[in-house]
């Protein structure tokens, strides 16, 4: 049976500079908007299909809900064991190519990733990552984490939409990735 292609979006919030992280600390909702802050919870609403690293995961420390499936991405699987809820938090140590090809066998049509560098990062590199949903903050940081980590990518992007919402200057622009 041939299933539809499932569509993996990454999603990230970004200072002018392309800082992720306010010097280090991994709380995004510290720094941004609130116009941000609605967008990513619509979104969490929407998606049925949750990707992220585990350092996102306990950074904000995600609840479980039966509305999706947030599977984290982890080394140290065992070491989750017991945050585990069936159907609805998965931890796993499968690589990106697997996980979506496991997910689009079950009929899932879209993959949110949301967090994560390494995790970003190893998406891209394998060549999953179909959109780009990146909300630019009016800020500069000089020093924090990027979305992604240092290594050489070569990804172009044709953008889809850009919105501004609000007088700063917040930006929500979502970008399609051409394949190569």
């Amino acid at each position: 049976m041939d299933h539809k292609p499932m569509k993996v979006i990454l999603v990230f919030v970004s200072t002018l500079d392309g800082k992720v992280t306010r010097w280090g600390d991994s709380h995004v909702r510290k720094w941004t908007s609130i116009q941000d802050q609605k967008y990513y919870k619509q979104i969490w609403k929407d998606a049925r299909l949750i990707l992220m690293g585990s350092s996102t995961f306990i950074a904000d420390n995600f609840p479980p809900s039966k509305q999706h499936l947030l599977l984290v991405m982890t080394n140290h699987v065992s070491k989750y064991k017991e945050r585990a809820v069936p159907g609805q938090i998965e931890f796993t140590n499968k690589s990106p190519k697997d996980l979506v090809e496991r997910f689009t066998k079950q009929g899932f049509d879209t993959m949110v990733v949301a967090g994560g560098a390494h995790v970003a990062t190893s998406f891209l590199t394998e060549g999953l990552i179909d959109e780009l949903w990146l909300t630019i903050e009016p800020k500069i940081f000089g020093t924090g984490g990027s979305f992604v980590i240092d290594q050489k990518l070569d990804v172009d992007l044709k953008m889809i939409s850009s919105e501004k919402v609000n007088e700063e200057g917040t930006l929500i622009t979502k970008y399609t990735v051409i394949k190569k």
